[in-house]
């Protein structure tokens, strides 16, 4: 319970009568009537001195803090629950409140902490994917400049490799122009009821001559019965057809990358499994960050822009889903998602 500058002022006045009184009883001058008189006049004086004193200098002061605490409580303290305090000491519930909000800043300060580490490093990762194209293009081009040119087998050579080099900053470019889109909105989902097997055969369709030059067998599950969906056609596109190149990439030649699907009351799971490397444990919690590669070196050579799985990853929070994965390293990967199927094919296929 905490004291009003009332009670304190009685309290502390009270206790300096008695301090006086006990002092003026030594002097043997002093007898019960002035012991008593001297008591009322220090018992008054010390009351009304006391009052004055926390009421207008400590306590209106203390009440403007806590109201300002209040205040920040409402704004900033939403999720701390309130403590009350038991002692006697007036600041004290003061002192909980600051030490609440010194809490919950220093909570923020260590998010604008991790926020900044994180800037700094996709920063650095954009700067080093950008580079790596670029200076390959740079230099193709310089050794032409300097008299390659005239060569026209090594003009031809090298001018389609800074093509390529070219081609796949483009790629780059537009993969974070995408990811940064879809991040702050820019990019709305379209719903509608679509195909989702007709939406992987055009996936599978677009990717099977790059699956037959490593002699990959891309198949897709070969049952198309209703499998509508409500979703965004162009962004599921991109999904499938991110994952199912993942899937091509780090599958060894002769593997087999599999598009399959499993049908439930409201949604359709569909899966892409390959026979490749597979995923450790310890980094498949960490393959939809931008720019996350496993084994760095290998999956620059593989191609890819480090995007791909991070544009997955955002596009399925569009539609109220998320990517899973089940891998064991050397015995390949399963990448699944679920969508929502249209509310009409839901209910046919109940009846």
């Amino acid at each position: 319970m905490v004291y009003s500058a009332r009670t304190l002022a009685l309290l502390l006045a009270f206790s300096i009568a008695i301090v006086t009184s006990l002092f003026l009883s030594l002097l043997e001058s002093v007898d019960n009537e002035a012991l008593a008189v001297a008591a009322v006049i220090s018992f008054s004086s010390s009351y009304l001195l006391i009052f004055v004193i926390l009421e207008f200098l400590v306590f209106r002061e203390i009440n403007k803090i806590y109201k300002m605490m209040e205040k920040l409580r409402k704004k900033e303290l939403a999720n701390i629950s309130k403590q009350k305090s038991g002692t006697l000491n007036p600041l004290q519930k003061i002192n909980e409140e600051i030490y609440s909000f010194a809490t919950l800043k220093q909570k923020e300060i260590d998010e604008l902490k991790k926020l900044e580490a994180f800037r700094k490093e996709f920063i650095a990762d954009v700067s080093h994917e950008l580079k790596t194209p670029i200076f390959a293009a740079q230099g193709f081009v310089h050794t032409l400049l300097d008299g390659a040119v005239n060569d026209k087998n090594v003009r031809n050579r090298f001018l389609k490799k800074a093509a390529k080099s070219l081609d796949g900053l483009d790629v780059l470019v537009q993969d974070l122009l995408t990811l940064s889109q879809i991040e702050t909105g820019e990019i709305k989902m379209k719903f509608e009821n679509i195909d989702l097997y007709k939406l992987c055969s055009e996936v599978v369709d677009q990717l099977e001559e790059r699956a037959a030059k490593k002699t990959i067998h891309l198949v897709i599950q070969s049952d198309p019965q209703n499998l509508i969906v409500f979703a965004d056609w162009q962004r599921i596109t991109q999904v499938v057809t991110n994952l199912v190149s993942n899937a091509i990439n780090y599958t060894p030649e002769g593997g087999e990358v599999k598009i399959s699907f499993d049908i439930g009351k409201k949604n359709i799971t569909t899966l892409i499994s390959d026979t490749g490397e597979g995923i450790p444990s310890e980094h498949v919690h960490r393959i939809f960050e931008r720019f996350y590669r496993v084994d760095k070196s290998r999956s620059r050579e593989k191609g890819g822009t480090g995007l791909g799985l991070a544009i997955v990853k955002h596009i399925l929070e569009g539609h109220n889903s998320k990517a899973e994965v089940q891998s064991s390293h050397g015995k390949g990967s399963v990448f699944s998602f679920k969508l929502h199927r249209s509310k009409q094919d839901s209910l046919d296929s109940d009846l």
